[in-house]
């Protein structure tokens, strides 16, 4: 069984495509760090050096398309569900369109900035959403 997803796969980016692209989403993500990166390039870095390169390097781009970070924490028990999906980071974030997000994937700029977070991430979860009212009870 896999257990480790760190890049989504051509059949489900195509799933993504599919569904509205003008349309506000949010992007939950759930990220687990290598204790040490793994570049093809062999080069040596703790997975959290790499992922903090991947954020310095691809955070102009998500910016210029109009992303921003909604929320974000750091994960410290799960207390509902496997007890192996141990997370680093946690957070949401914001693009203005599905659009949005495929033009970041595509950007020249993002995929060479790109190969830090796969040389960093052991295993992570991305969830999109359509954004929706926040209530006062539980939804």
């Amino acid at each position: 069984m896999d257990t480790e997803h760190t890049n989504p796969d051509r059949a489900r980016f195509a799933l993504f495509k599919d569904l509205p692209r003008d349309q506000p989403i949010h992007m939950l993500n759930l990220v687990r760090l290598r204790e040490q990166a793994v570049y093809d390039d062999g080069r040596q870095a703790t997975g959290a050096e790499a992922y903090a390169a991947y954020a310095r390097e691809s955070g102009p781009v998500f910016q210029r398309l109009g992303g921003h970070i909604l929320w974000s924490g750091k994960p410290e028990l799960m207390l509902i569900g496997p007890q192996t999906e141990l997370w680093d980071k946690a957070f949401i974030a914001v693009y203005p369109t599905g659009q949005a997000f495929i033009d970041m994937i595509r950007d020249a700029d993002y995929q060479k900035a790109a190969q830090h977070r796969t040389a960093a991430v052991q295993d992570s979860r991305l969830l999109r959403l359509s954004p929706g009212k926040a209530e006062a009870g539980f939804g």
